[in-house]
Protein backbone atom coordinates (compact mmCIF):
# COMPACT_ATOMS: atom_id res chain seq x y z
CA UNK A 1 0.00 0.00 0.00
CA UNK A 2 1.09 3.57 -0.73
CA UNK A 3 1.07 6.27 1.92
CA UNK A 4 -1.82 8.71 1.60
CA UNK A 5 -1.83 12.35 2.68
CA UNK A 6 -4.36 15.16 3.19
CA UNK A 7 -3.24 18.42 1.60
CA UNK A 8 -6.43 20.39 0.98
CA UNK A 9 -9.26 21.36 3.32
CA UNK A 10 -12.44 23.40 3.13
CA UNK A 11 -15.50 23.86 5.32
CA UNK A 12 -18.60 26.00 5.43
CA UNK A 13 -19.84 27.60 8.60
CA UNK A 14 -22.12 25.16 10.40
CA UNK A 15 -25.62 26.27 11.34
CA UNK A 16 -29.16 26.51 9.96
CA UNK A 17 -29.30 27.72 6.35
CA UNK A 18 -33.03 28.41 6.60
CA UNK A 19 -33.11 32.06 5.59
CA UNK A 20 -33.47 33.11 9.24
CA UNK A 21 -30.34 32.00 11.09
CA UNK A 22 -28.21 31.94 7.92
CA UNK A 23 -29.05 32.74 4.29
CA UNK A 24 -30.96 29.90 2.67
CA UNK A 25 -28.78 27.45 0.73
CA UNK A 26 -29.18 23.94 -0.67
CA UNK A 27 -26.92 20.99 0.04
CA UNK A 28 -25.49 21.38 -3.47
CA UNK A 29 -24.56 25.01 -2.80
CA UNK A 30 -22.96 24.14 0.53
CA UNK A 31 -21.07 21.23 -1.02
CA UNK A 32 -19.79 23.47 -3.79
CA UNK A 33 -18.53 26.03 -1.27
CA UNK A 34 -16.61 23.45 0.76
CA UNK A 35 -15.16 21.68 -2.29
CA UNK A 36 -13.94 24.91 -3.92
CA UNK A 37 -12.35 25.96 -0.63
CA UNK A 38 -10.53 22.62 -0.43
CA UNK A 39 -9.32 22.89 -4.03
CA UNK A 40 -8.09 26.45 -3.46
CA UNK A 41 -6.40 25.46 -0.20
CA UNK A 42 -4.58 22.59 -1.94
CA UNK A 43 -3.57 24.76 -4.88
CA UNK A 44 -4.54 21.96 -7.24
CA UNK A 45 -6.26 22.26 -10.62
CA UNK A 46 -9.69 20.64 -10.55
CA UNK A 47 -8.76 18.65 -13.65
CA UNK A 48 -6.06 16.85 -11.64
CA UNK A 49 -8.61 15.19 -9.35
CA UNK A 50 -9.10 11.56 -10.36
CA UNK A 51 -11.79 10.30 -7.97
CA UNK A 52 -14.63 11.73 -5.89
CA UNK A 53 -16.24 10.37 -2.73
CA UNK A 54 -19.22 11.93 -0.95
CA UNK A 55 -21.01 11.22 2.32
CA UNK A 56 -24.59 12.37 2.82
CA UNK A 57 -27.73 11.11 4.52
CA UNK A 58 -30.70 13.00 3.15
CA UNK A 59 -29.53 14.83 0.04
CA UNK A 60 -30.91 14.02 -3.39
CA UNK A 61 -29.64 10.98 -5.36
CA UNK A 62 -26.22 11.42 -7.03
CA UNK A 63 -25.49 14.30 -4.69
CA UNK A 64 -21.74 14.10 -5.39
CA UNK A 65 -22.21 14.43 -9.13
CA UNK A 66 -24.51 17.42 -8.69
CA UNK A 67 -22.11 19.20 -6.34
CA UNK A 68 -19.07 18.51 -8.49
CA UNK A 69 -20.78 19.73 -11.64
CA UNK A 70 -20.78 23.19 -10.04
CA UNK A 71 -17.02 22.83 -9.48
CA UNK A 72 -16.17 21.89 -13.07
CA UNK A 73 -15.43 18.26 -12.13
CA UNK A 74 -16.97 15.47 -14.17
CA UNK A 75 -16.08 12.33 -16.07
CA UNK A 76 -14.31 10.65 -13.13
CA UNK A 77 -15.34 7.77 -10.83
CA UNK A 78 -17.76 9.30 -8.30
CA UNK A 79 -19.28 7.57 -5.28
CA UNK A 80 -22.04 8.47 -2.85
CA UNK A 81 -21.98 6.93 0.65
CA UNK A 82 -24.80 6.75 3.19
CA UNK A 83 -23.84 5.38 6.61
CA UNK A 84 -25.74 7.64 8.98
CA UNK A 85 -23.52 10.02 10.92
CA UNK A 86 -20.46 8.10 9.67
CA UNK A 87 -21.28 8.68 6.00
CA UNK A 88 -18.35 10.92 5.08
CA UNK A 89 -15.80 9.04 7.21
CA UNK A 90 -16.93 5.93 5.32
CA UNK A 91 -16.43 7.84 2.07
CA UNK A 92 -12.94 8.79 3.23
CA UNK A 93 -12.07 5.16 3.96
CA UNK A 94 -13.08 4.25 0.39
CA UNK A 95 -11.02 7.13 -1.00
CA UNK A 96 -8.00 6.33 1.20
CA UNK A 97 -8.01 2.72 0.04
CA UNK A 98 -8.36 3.80 -3.59
CA UNK A 99 -5.28 6.02 -3.41
CA UNK A 100 -3.33 3.55 -1.27
CA UNK A 101 -3.91 0.73 -3.78
CA UNK A 102 -3.16 2.80 -6.87
CA UNK A 103 -6.68 3.08 -8.26
CA UNK A 104 -6.24 6.86 -8.32
CA UNK A 105 -3.51 9.29 -7.27
CA UNK A 106 -5.68 12.16 -6.08
CA UNK A 107 -9.23 12.36 -4.76
CA UNK A 108 -11.71 14.81 -3.34
CA UNK A 109 -13.73 13.65 -0.34
CA UNK A 110 -16.62 15.63 1.10
CA UNK A 111 -19.71 15.41 3.25
CA UNK A 112 -22.79 17.58 3.09
CA UNK A 113 -26.17 17.97 4.75
CA UNK A 114 -28.84 20.64 4.58
CA UNK A 115 -31.98 19.57 6.35
CA UNK A 116 -33.33 23.13 6.46
CA UNK A 117 -33.53 23.37 2.67
CA UNK A 118 -34.93 19.86 2.31
CA UNK A 119 -37.66 20.50 4.87
CA UNK A 120 -38.71 23.60 2.93
CA UNK A 121 -38.73 21.86 -0.44
CA UNK A 122 -39.93 18.40 0.59
CA UNK A 123 -41.17 18.77 4.14
CA UNK A 124 -44.04 16.31 4.06
CA UNK A 125 -41.94 13.43 2.79
CA UNK A 126 -39.10 14.14 5.20
CA UNK A 127 -41.40 14.48 8.18
CA UNK A 128 -42.24 10.81 7.77
CA UNK A 129 -38.57 9.89 8.20
CA UNK A 130 -38.79 10.87 11.87
CA UNK A 131 -41.27 8.05 12.55
CA UNK A 132 -40.27 4.85 10.73
CA UNK A 133 -43.01 2.23 10.30
CA UNK A 134 -43.22 -0.79 12.64
CA UNK A 135 -40.78 -3.51 11.68
CA UNK A 136 -38.26 -1.05 10.28
CA UNK A 137 -35.72 -1.69 13.07
CA UNK A 138 -36.05 -4.25 15.85
CA UNK A 139 -34.09 -2.17 18.36
CA UNK A 140 -36.29 0.85 17.73
CA UNK A 141 -39.54 -1.13 17.83
CA UNK A 142 -38.78 -2.96 21.07
CA UNK A 143 -36.93 -0.32 23.07
CA UNK A 144 -37.54 3.01 21.34
CA UNK A 145 -33.77 3.14 20.88
CA UNK A 146 -33.38 6.46 19.10
CA UNK A 147 -30.39 8.64 19.95
CA UNK A 148 -31.43 10.39 23.19
CA UNK A 149 -33.16 7.31 24.61
CA UNK A 150 -30.27 5.00 23.81
CA UNK A 151 -27.59 7.30 25.21
CA UNK A 152 -29.71 7.96 28.30
CA UNK A 153 -29.75 4.20 28.91
CA UNK A 154 -26.00 4.07 28.38
CA UNK A 155 -25.53 6.94 30.83
CA UNK A 156 -27.72 5.31 33.46
CA UNK A 157 -25.85 2.02 33.06
CA UNK A 158 -22.52 3.82 33.44
CA UNK A 159 -23.76 5.64 36.55
CA UNK A 160 -25.06 2.43 38.12
CA UNK A 161 -21.92 0.42 37.36
CA UNK A 162 -19.19 3.00 37.99
CA UNK A 163 -20.74 5.78 40.06
CA UNK A 164 -20.48 8.38 37.28
CA UNK A 165 -22.43 11.55 38.07
CA UNK A 166 -24.71 13.84 36.09
CA UNK A 167 -22.26 16.66 36.79
CA UNK A 168 -19.47 14.74 35.05
CA UNK A 169 -21.59 14.27 31.94
CA UNK A 170 -22.55 17.94 32.00
CA UNK A 171 -18.89 18.99 32.11
CA UNK A 172 -18.48 17.63 28.56
CA UNK A 173 -20.98 20.20 27.29
CA UNK A 174 -19.30 22.98 29.26
CA UNK A 175 -15.88 22.09 27.79
CA UNK A 176 -17.00 21.60 24.21
CA UNK A 177 -19.24 24.63 24.00
CA UNK A 178 -16.39 26.73 25.42
CA UNK A 179 -14.09 25.34 22.70
CA UNK A 180 -16.68 26.20 20.04
CA UNK A 181 -16.42 29.87 21.01
CA UNK A 182 -12.90 29.77 19.52
CA UNK A 183 -14.07 28.12 16.25
CA UNK A 184 -15.39 30.56 13.60
CA UNK A 185 -17.13 27.69 11.76
CA UNK A 186 -19.06 26.50 14.83
CA UNK A 187 -22.83 26.73 15.08
CA UNK A 188 -22.86 27.75 18.76
CA UNK A 189 -20.30 30.27 19.99
CA UNK A 190 -21.49 30.87 23.53
CA UNK A 191 -20.08 29.38 26.71
CA UNK A 192 -22.39 27.73 29.23
CA UNK A 193 -22.04 26.93 32.92
CA UNK A 194 -22.58 23.54 34.49
CA UNK A 195 -25.69 24.95 36.20
CA UNK A 196 -27.12 26.06 32.85
CA UNK A 197 -26.48 22.63 31.36
CA UNK A 198 -28.10 20.75 34.25
CA UNK A 199 -31.06 23.14 34.47
CA UNK A 200 -31.84 23.14 30.75
CA UNK A 201 -34.91 21.23 29.55
CA UNK A 202 -34.87 17.52 30.34
CA UNK A 203 -34.90 15.50 27.11
CA UNK A 204 -34.32 11.96 28.34
CA UNK A 205 -33.05 11.58 31.89
CA UNK A 206 -30.17 12.23 32.56
CA UNK A 207 -29.75 14.05 29.22
CA UNK A 208 -30.78 17.70 29.22
CA UNK A 209 -31.14 19.86 26.12
CA UNK A 210 -27.64 21.35 26.39
CA UNK A 211 -26.20 17.83 26.39
CA UNK A 212 -27.75 16.98 23.01
CA UNK A 213 -26.31 18.06 19.66
CA UNK A 214 -28.34 20.49 17.53
CA UNK A 215 -29.90 20.21 14.09
CA UNK A 216 -27.22 21.48 11.73
CA UNK A 217 -26.54 22.18 8.05
CA UNK A 218 -23.07 22.37 6.54
CA UNK A 219 -20.39 20.81 4.38
CA UNK A 220 -16.73 19.84 4.71
CA UNK A 221 -14.25 18.70 2.05
CA UNK A 222 -10.65 17.54 1.70
CA UNK A 223 -8.15 16.69 -1.02
CA UNK A 224 -6.02 13.58 -0.55
CA UNK A 225 -3.25 12.08 -2.63
CA UNK A 226 0.05 10.25 -2.75
CA UNK A 227 3.08 11.65 -0.96
CA UNK A 228 4.72 12.90 -4.14
CA UNK A 229 1.63 14.81 -5.19
CA UNK A 230 0.86 16.17 -1.71
CA UNK A 231 4.42 17.46 -1.28
CA UNK A 232 4.19 19.31 -4.59
CA UNK A 233 1.46 21.43 -3.02
CA UNK A 234 2.56 21.78 0.60
CA UNK A 235 5.62 21.24 2.74
CA UNK A 236 3.42 19.97 5.57
CA UNK A 237 0.92 17.34 4.41
CA UNK A 238 -0.87 15.24 7.03
CA UNK A 239 -0.59 11.47 6.71
CA UNK A 240 -3.61 9.21 7.07
CA UNK A 241 -2.10 6.42 9.15
CA UNK A 242 -5.13 4.15 9.21
CA UNK A 243 -8.91 4.07 8.98
CA UNK A 244 -10.81 1.15 10.48
CA UNK A 245 -14.51 0.58 10.00
CA UNK A 246 -16.86 -1.92 11.61
CA UNK A 247 -20.56 -2.59 11.72
CA UNK A 248 -22.16 -3.44 15.04
CA UNK A 249 -21.55 -7.07 16.04
CA UNK A 250 -24.34 -9.53 16.87
CA UNK A 251 -25.28 -9.01 20.53
CA UNK A 252 -22.25 -6.74 20.78
CA UNK A 253 -23.13 -5.22 24.13
CA UNK A 254 -23.97 -8.62 25.63
CA UNK A 255 -26.31 -6.96 28.10
CA UNK A 256 -23.80 -4.30 29.23
CA UNK A 257 -24.91 -0.86 28.09
CA UNK A 258 -22.02 1.01 29.76
CA UNK A 259 -19.74 0.97 26.68
CA UNK A 260 -19.59 0.19 22.96
CA UNK A 261 -17.71 -2.92 21.86
CA UNK A 262 -17.59 -1.79 18.23
CA UNK A 263 -15.56 1.30 19.21
CA UNK A 264 -13.27 -0.79 21.41
CA UNK A 265 -12.63 -3.24 18.57
CA UNK A 266 -12.19 -0.57 15.87
CA UNK A 267 -9.74 1.34 18.07
CA UNK A 268 -7.68 -1.75 18.86
CA UNK A 269 -7.53 -2.61 15.16
CA UNK A 270 -6.38 0.91 14.32
CA UNK A 271 -3.67 0.97 17.00
CA UNK A 272 -2.38 -2.46 15.97
CA UNK A 273 -2.29 -1.62 12.26
CA UNK A 274 -0.29 1.59 12.57
CA UNK A 275 1.75 1.03 15.71
CA UNK A 276 0.29 4.10 17.43
CA UNK A 277 -1.38 3.79 20.82
CA UNK A 278 -3.71 5.97 22.88
CA UNK A 279 -0.70 7.23 24.85
CA UNK A 280 0.66 8.79 21.63
CA UNK A 281 -2.41 10.92 20.89
CA UNK A 282 -2.21 14.70 21.21
CA UNK A 283 -5.68 15.62 19.96
CA UNK A 284 -8.92 13.67 19.54
CA UNK A 285 -12.24 14.50 17.93
CA UNK A 286 -15.05 12.46 19.50
CA UNK A 287 -18.56 11.79 18.22
CA UNK A 288 -20.18 13.64 21.12
CA UNK A 289 -23.68 13.86 19.72
CA UNK A 290 -24.68 13.45 23.38
CA UNK A 291 -22.43 14.30 26.31
CA UNK A 292 -22.60 10.75 27.65
CA UNK A 293 -20.99 9.34 24.52
CA UNK A 294 -17.82 11.38 25.04
CA UNK A 295 -17.33 10.05 28.57
CA UNK A 296 -17.82 6.49 27.33
CA UNK A 297 -15.51 7.16 24.37
CA UNK A 298 -12.61 8.01 26.69
CA UNK A 299 -12.80 4.40 27.84
CA UNK A 300 -13.68 2.79 24.50
CA UNK A 301 -10.64 4.22 22.70
CA UNK A 302 -8.28 3.60 25.60
CA UNK A 303 -7.64 7.10 26.93
CA UNK A 304 -8.42 5.74 30.39
CA UNK A 305 -9.46 2.47 32.00
CA UNK A 306 -13.03 1.22 31.97
CA UNK A 307 -15.11 3.08 34.52
CA UNK A 308 -12.71 6.05 34.78
CA UNK A 309 -14.35 8.30 32.16
CA UNK A 310 -16.10 10.47 34.74
CA UNK A 311 -12.89 10.99 36.66
CA UNK A 312 -11.09 11.76 33.35
CA UNK A 313 -13.35 14.74 32.63
CA UNK A 314 -13.41 15.75 36.34
CA UNK A 315 -9.61 16.08 36.45
CA UNK A 316 -9.43 18.05 33.20
CA UNK A 317 -7.47 15.27 31.49
CA UNK A 318 -9.44 15.76 28.24
CA UNK A 319 -8.83 19.51 28.22
CA UNK A 320 -6.02 21.91 27.38
CA UNK A 321 -3.18 21.22 29.79
CA UNK A 322 -4.44 17.68 30.43
CA UNK A 323 -3.48 14.30 29.05
CA UNK A 324 -5.01 14.83 25.59
CA UNK A 325 -7.23 17.58 24.18
CA UNK A 326 -10.62 16.15 23.17
CA UNK A 327 -12.91 17.97 20.71
CA UNK A 328 -11.07 21.32 20.47
CA UNK A 329 -13.38 22.14 17.53
CA UNK A 330 -16.31 22.27 19.94
CA UNK A 331 -17.41 18.79 18.96
CA UNK A 332 -20.89 17.99 17.76
CA UNK A 333 -22.32 19.71 20.85
CA UNK A 334 -20.75 23.06 20.01
CA UNK A 335 -19.62 22.99 16.38
CA UNK A 336 -22.82 21.26 15.26
CA UNK A 337 -23.72 17.98 13.57
CA UNK A 338 -24.65 18.05 9.86
CA UNK A 339 -24.82 14.26 9.69
CA UNK A 340 -23.24 13.62 6.31
CA UNK A 341 -20.49 16.18 6.87
CA UNK A 342 -19.47 15.33 10.43
CA UNK A 343 -16.90 12.61 9.69
CA UNK A 344 -14.83 14.74 7.30
CA UNK A 345 -15.25 17.80 9.53
CA UNK A 346 -13.74 15.92 12.47
CA UNK A 347 -10.67 14.97 10.44
CA UNK A 348 -10.28 18.50 9.06
CA UNK A 349 -10.01 19.73 12.64
CA UNK A 350 -7.18 17.25 13.18
CA UNK A 351 -5.57 18.35 9.91
CA UNK A 352 -5.61 22.01 10.91
CA UNK A 353 -4.44 21.21 14.45
CA UNK A 354 -1.47 19.17 13.23
CA UNK A 355 -0.53 21.98 10.84
CA UNK A 356 -0.76 24.57 13.63
CA UNK A 357 -3.52 26.58 11.97
CA UNK A 358 -6.19 26.72 14.69
CA UNK A 359 -5.43 30.08 16.27
CA UNK A 360 -6.61 30.46 19.85
CA UNK A 361 -7.90 26.87 20.05
CA UNK A 362 -4.56 25.44 18.86
CA UNK A 363 -3.29 22.36 20.72
CA UNK A 364 0.40 22.93 21.45
CA UNK A 365 2.83 20.67 19.56
CA UNK A 366 0.04 18.45 18.16
CA UNK A 367 1.51 15.68 15.99
CA UNK A 368 -0.92 12.74 16.22
CA UNK A 369 -4.70 12.83 16.15
CA UNK A 370 -7.64 10.42 16.23
CA UNK A 371 -11.23 10.81 15.04
CA UNK A 372 -13.99 8.67 16.60
CA UNK A 373 -17.18 8.56 14.50
CA UNK A 374 -20.32 6.43 14.65
CA UNK A 375 -23.46 6.30 12.55
CA UNK A 376 -26.97 5.03 13.12
CA UNK A 377 -28.14 2.20 15.37
CA UNK A 378 -27.35 -1.36 14.42
CA UNK A 379 -27.37 -4.78 16.01
CA UNK A 380 -27.57 -4.95 19.79
CA UNK A 381 -28.01 -1.16 20.24
CA UNK A 382 -24.48 -0.41 18.98
CA UNK A 383 -23.75 2.12 16.20
CA UNK A 384 -24.51 0.68 12.79
CA UNK A 385 -21.24 2.07 11.42
CA UNK A 386 -18.08 2.80 13.40
CA UNK A 387 -14.92 4.45 12.07
CA UNK A 388 -11.63 5.24 13.76
CA UNK A 389 -9.18 7.43 11.83
CA UNK A 390 -5.61 8.16 12.95
CA UNK A 391 -3.54 10.92 11.31
CA UNK A 392 -0.04 12.21 11.95
CA UNK A 393 2.50 14.75 10.77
Amino acid sequence: MRNVYIFGAGMTKFGLYNGIKLSEKSSHELGKEACLKAIDYAGINHNEIEGAFCGTVASQPTCAQMVLSFCGISGIPTYNHENGCASSSSALKHAWESVAHGICDTAIVFGVECWSHLMKTNGAALAGMASPPPGNNLNQDVAGAFGPALLAMVGRAHMDKYGTTVEQFAKVSVKNKRNAVMNPNAQFRKSVTIEEVLNSKMICDPLTKLQCCPNTDGAAAMIIGTGDIARKHTAKPVKIEVITQLSSPYKGLAGDLSGFKCFVDASKQAYNLCGIGPEDLDVVEVHDDFSILEVVAYEDIGLCNRGEGGEFIDKGLSDYGGKVVVSPSGGLLGKGHPMGATGVAQILELFWQLRGECGERQVKDARVGLAHNGGGIGEGFEPGATTITIVSI
